[in-house]
């Protein structure tokens, strides 16, 4: 293995990113071309390579096309090491290309990192200055994905919405926004994407320094040419340190950290902030929510991003009371899960208001909360895909335009709840708890729901009439071999899935879908999704997989688009004039191979795939096996989902009996 001081050194990944092909290329010009570099590090597995290197053999070989010299800055950028000094770095590219007569430089920063920043400002002046900026924030996003906890840009979208379009008062032509713990700047950009007023000033606090710099880059770019726009963003703990005390804003929106346990509660405990009541140690959110309310002008509206677990947990029913009491709680919408991370909960967005001053500003006076349900929106599979965000932002602006609007007409999924039935002894403002029994089935969906499970039972009949007529032999034994002689005979090729790269909000949009075990053992869907170039096992139409572990065993075909397998999953691909897709599936699948081939030391325990028996018949013998298989598999997956029909049909007519729904004479 080669040695060179000081490279910089970038993975097959990041050269295929570079050239603009799939990770497969790159593999097979470095077994093609004896001038590929040498490795430098890494493993035989993931190797790396010199940058410089790479280019220069990339140049050679007219591989780079019209390939933007940024993306051979990232990985620059990349080797500073620590997140906070990439970050700052970045930080600083952005500094120098809105300023370049700017001769001071942060405290921080290392020689390389000013180096790096340096030629990044040169190359944003000649490949777009925004667009320079924008594509290192992203690779910096995406690189540091599992330490940093981002609103996406519909989301963001989203919340501005609603604040701008729930606040009261007369629009003077002018709006303050403030957000006390804006990140990288998501939802100031967004508010300021969604106001086309002129005068509007863009405030936040960060604690961490080298998000707070991000920021203040971004809103530079973003606000770039806008006459009557100011923006200020503070590095600062906005509860222990708030630096806009006294501010009172237009509208807030907020993402704050979750289930902090050290926010301050010893040091705050007389904070004049908690006038609805001092949040216990366990509910951090309780005290953001205040703390936003304190922020806001009369009328001022501010839109905060919270678990489910603050509708409803016992420690801090005493504040949402208050809340609710005053009139400051007008409303809570429930998203479906993939909206943010975590992206596999159902997180919630609270409207809040502050008091209006005076009758002439006063709104309708609050006697009612408004609950939207918008999980059932939510896409099978979508935890980390997201949602579809066009049907889901209109239908919770559909809900949220009737919020001053006693007498408005509500979609189906949201309520309003008079302030009486909400202040129980739980005081419990999920609105699922309260929605559920909104979205009973109609007659109709009921008819629908026993047309569909009579058909299925029909299907059922003839499969089992069909499957029973099956000519089964006893007693004969077949001779069989195994996946691993099938490979070295050449009837098929056998890969295993492999761990990708964090799925990133880019990938979620464009990338490939990434199957793993985990998705087997809920709906069989994908969960999330992959960068193309980082998938490194795929299945293509009429590919076999297998799940190779105890737990989830299982053989299929796949049918549809291609899709990356992770860990413990494995495509078989057929020599079609040897062997049958179908007819290798089913024999695969069958349970007592599985039995056979597996270690069984636990539930987690491995099959060995190469172990798995095949039967040895010519090619139009496998015909009548394969269909019989596929009969087979139709039988069992119409029997799971008559299960599910007949169960959910048995839950809705309980349901409607205990109401008292049973017409009379019957």
């Amino acid at each position: 293995m080669a040695t060179t001081t000081n490279a910089v050194p970038v993975s097959l990944a990041e050269i295929a990113r570079i050239a603009g092909v799939g990770r497969a290329a790159v593999s097979n010009w470095r077994r093609r071309h004896d001038s590929f570099p040498s490795r430098i590090g890494g493993t035989d597995v993931s190797p790396q390579f010199s940058l410089s290197e790479v280019e220069q053999w990339l140049r050679d070989n007219g591989k780079l096309n019209d390939v933007a010299g940024r993306e051979f800055l990232w990985p620059r950028f990349e080797a500073l090491g620590s997140r906070d000094a990439s970050g700052l770095a970045v930080a600083e590219a952005a500094r120098r290309m809105r300023s370049p007569r700017a001769r001071s430089t942060p405290t921080g920063l290392s020689e390389e990192a000013r180096d790096v920043a340096g030629e990044a400002a040169r190359l944003g002046r000649s490949e777009g200055q925004r667009e320079t900026f924008e594509f290192l924030l992203q690779r910096w996003l995406d690189t540091h994905v599992r330490q940093l906890s981002t609103t996406p840009a519909p989301l963001a979208s989203l919340m501005a919405r609603i604040a701008l379009g729930t606040r009261l008062g007369e629009d003077t032509g002018e709006l303050t926004v403030f957000d006390p713990a804006c990140g990288t700047g998501h939802l100031p950009v967004a508010a300021a994407e969604e106001y086309s007023g002129q005068g509007l000033t863009l405030l936040g606090c960060e604690r961490d320094p080298a998000l707070a710099a991000l920021a203040t880059a971004r809103l530079g770019f973003v606000t770039e040419g806008r006459a009557g726009t100011r923006t200020e963003i503070v590095t600062a703990d906005a509860l222990r340190a708030d630096p806009f005390a006294g501010l009172r804003a237009d509208i807030a929106l907020c993402n704050p950290p979750f289930n902090e346990r050290d926010w301050g509660y010893e040091e705050l405990a007389t904070d004049q902030r908690w006038i609805h009541g001092l949040p216990p140690r366990t509910e951090p959110e309780l005290a953001w929510v205040q703390h936003l309310l304190t922020h806001l002008r009369p009328g001022g509206t501010a839109v905060v991003v919270l678990p489910p677990a603050v509708a409803s947990r016992k420690a801090g029913r005493r504040i949402r009371g208050s809340l609710l009491r005053t009139g400051m709680l007008r409303a809570v919408v429930a998203l479906p899960p993939g909206c943010a991370q975590p992206h596999s909960v159902s997180l919630q967005l609270w409207v809040l208001r502050a008091a209006p001053d005076g009758p002439a500003s006063a709104g309708p006076a609050a006697q009612d909360a408004l609950l939207v349900d918008a999980t059932r929106l939510a896409k099978p599979g979508a935890r980390e895909q997201g949602p579809d965000w066009e049907p889901l932002t209109d239908f919770v602006l559909s809900a949220v335009s009737q919020l001053d609007v006693p007498e408005g007409e509500l979609p189906d999924g949201a309520v309003r709840i008079p302030l009486l039935d909400l202040l129980d002894d739980e005081v419990d403002v999920t609105p699922g708890r309260y929605t559920s029994a909104g979205g009973d089935p109609s007659g109709v969906d009921l008819a629908a729901s026993w047309d569909e499970l009579t058909g299925s039972l029909g299907q059922l009949t003839e499969l089992a009439h069909h499957l029973s007529r099956l000519g089964l032999s006893e007693g004969e034994s077949r001779t069989t071999a195994t996946v691993g002689d099938l490979v070295k005979a050449g009837a098929l090729t056998f890969r295993a899935g492999q761990q990708a790269g964090d799925a990133t909000e880019s990938a979620r949009d464009a990338g490939m879908p990434l199957l793993t075990v985990s998705d087997l053992l809920t709906d069989g869907n994908p969960s999330s999704r992959v960068a193309s170039e980082d998938a490194q096992t795929v299945a293509e139409e009429g590919d076999v997989v297998v799940a190779g572990v105890v737990r989830a065993f299982r053989a299929w075909v796949h049918e549809g688009p291609p899709i990356a397998l992770g860990p413990q999953l494995y495509v078989l691909r057929v020599e079609p004039a040897k062997l049958s897709a179908h007819f290798l599936a089913g024999c695969l699948r069958a349970p007592s191979n599985g039995r056979q081939a597996g270690t069984h030391a636990s539930s987690s325990s491995r099959v060995d795939i190469r172990r798995l028996h095949v039967l040895q018949l010519p090619l139009d013998e496998q015909a009548g096996y394969a269909e019989a298989f596929r009969h087979l598999t139709a039988f069992k997956q119409l029997l799971t989902r008559a299960d599910a029909l007949g169960e959910q049909l048995a839950d809705d007519i309980s349901d409607r009996l205990a109401a008292g729904g049973l017409a009379a004479g019957r």
